[in-house]
């Protein structure tokens, strides 16, 4: 198989492998580094602060490689890796130094702009260095190494993360610097040079947002296809921090404590388990079981197999936050990672069927647009909602407020949480407990399940009614 495939093909595989490991190495952990406890080592963000910065910076990084991916084809994919790159590193550098709201969502934007260059060069190689016979194939290698990365990145990072959040910024930077050295055995694959200027390159860019916001029957899936996205972004947005406020996760660490002591000794604090160790759980799901829910719906029709992959995955996402079970929880993240490997794949493959031979790299260079507003939509999912119906911190300032309990403001977080546990007379736990009871902050799983399942409904109108005339 190594001959089919030259050796640039390899060279960019590894390249993504290490820009995955160092993305997912701090995304992973990104929710709660915005929001947790300062003494923690947290910013003490709000949940809605939270959304803005991950939900529009995600969003922007799905959306410039439209215009990206010109200024690639018209300066050289080498040249702009490098300049990529150079922003990955400065910007991993950078963003641990900023404490303020504004700070740290232009620190986060320059962030996304490193990958916004990046993402479009990468995947185009991968295209023009795999032919008909073994697109398949190599497409399939390059996903592996995106799950690979993304699985490993936050199983590094979590290791330093006692230290300090700053060490994770270091550790991404320095391994998205190892690309530096693979690029001396980058060879640019053949590419039509773009002789147009930027700003003509840019009119380009919009005419063709024209002529693919025309096809109504197109951005009608689009807009479905968003909210997957949507539900899906919750496992970096919404979750870890959910598990990081409410779940009990001292029985898994007692059960690795005794079989495994490695890693309750590494990925776990004061007895709990780290809640992004439990999330990743997702990722390697999807490695050890990618290929066989593959050839499982291999021949199913695609829009068949993304209701029912949105469905699933609906479920499983819906399952993780409504209990404070751990164990249940792993079950539940399964469910979603089926889903998740039923439906996303699919998405693409119909996007290619559903273009006219002429569109198809038209249409399927914006298959960005549903990621791109699942992203923002998602920011306000896990951002005002969630600070409103679930956020920890808020539903305890409720409380205090309700009991004429004065708030010392110069208490960080989890500080202020065991002060008013003790003048409630409980232990922590007792009173996160009772919280939990009393505000119900796992109705938000009806929110994210809603939106998965409207989604699958009106895929399924969208298929009866629209792609069937």
């Amino acid at each position: 198989m190594k001959n089919k495939f030259p050796r640039t093909f390899w060279v960019a595989n590894t390249i993504e492998l290490f820009e995955r490991f160092a993305w997912y190495g701090f995304f992973m952990l990104f929710a709660n580094y915005l929001t947790k406890s300062s003494d923690l080592g947290g910013l003490e963000f709000t949940q809605a602060q939270k959304g803005w910065i991950m939900g529009i910076g995600t969003g922007i990084l799905y959306f410039l490689p439209v215009i990206t991916g010109s200024i690639a084809d018209k300066y050289g994919y080498k040249k702009v890796l490098i300049l990529a790159f150079s922003v990955y590193v400065s910007a991993f550098l950078l963003l641990p130094m900023f404490h303020s709201f504004t700070g740290v969502f232009l620190m986060y934007l320059y962030l996304a702009l490193g990958a916004a260059l990046f993402k479009p060069i990468i995947s185009a190689t991968i295209a023009k260095t795999t032919t008909d016979e073994t697109a398949s194939i190599g497409f399939g290698i390059f996903y592996m190494m995106v799950n690979l990365g993304a699985f490993l990145g936050p199983m590094l990072t979590l290791l330093f993360k006692g230290a300090s959040y700053d060490v994770v910024f270091h550790l991404s930077a320095g391994i998205i610097a190892i690309n530096f050295i693979l690029l001396l055995f980058y060879k640019e694959p053949d590419r039509t040079k773009n002789d147009e200027s930027f700003s003509q390159s840019v009119k380009t860019v919009f005419h063709n947002i024209g002529v693919v916001v025309a096809d109504v029957k197109f951005v009608l899936f689009l807009v479905i296809v968003a909210g997957f996205w949507t539900m899906y972004n919750q496992l970096f947005f919404t979750l870890p921090v959910f598990i990081s406020q409410w779940v009990d996760t001292t029985v898994m660490y007692r059960f690795f404590q005794s079989t495994i002591p490695f890693v309750a000794r590494n990925y776990a604090e004061h007895g709990r388990m780290d809640p992004e160790f439990i999330t990743n759980f997702d990722a390697m799901f999807i490695i050890l079981f990618q290929v066989f829910i593959s050839s499982l719906v291999m021949r199913w029709k695609p829009l068949n197999t993304m209701i029912a992959g949105f469905v699933v995955s609906s479920v499983g996402m819906a399952l993780t936050l409504m209990t404070q079970d751990v164990t249940f929880i792993l079950v539940a993240l399964f469910v979603f990672a089926v889903g998740e490997m039923t439906a996303s794949p699919k998405i693409t493959e119909y996007i290619g069927r559903i273009a006219s031979g002429d569109k198809k790299a038209l249409y399927m260079g914006y298959s960005f647009i549903p990621v791109f507003l699942g992203n923002v939509f998602a920011g306000i999912i896990s951002g005002n909602v969630y600070q409103i119906m679930a956020d920890k911190h808020s539903i305890l300032l409720k409380e205090l407020a309700k009991r004429g309990i004065a708030v010392d403001e110069n208490l960080s977080h989890h500080e202020l949480f065991n002060k008013a546990a003790a003048t409630m007379h409980m232990s922590p736990h007792q009173l996160t407990d009772y919280l939990w009871t009393s505000y119900h902050p796992s109705f938000i799983w009806i929110v994210i399940f809603g939106i998965g399942i409207v989604a699958a409904v009106a895929l399924w109108f969208y298929n009866r009614l629209v792609v069937k005339q």
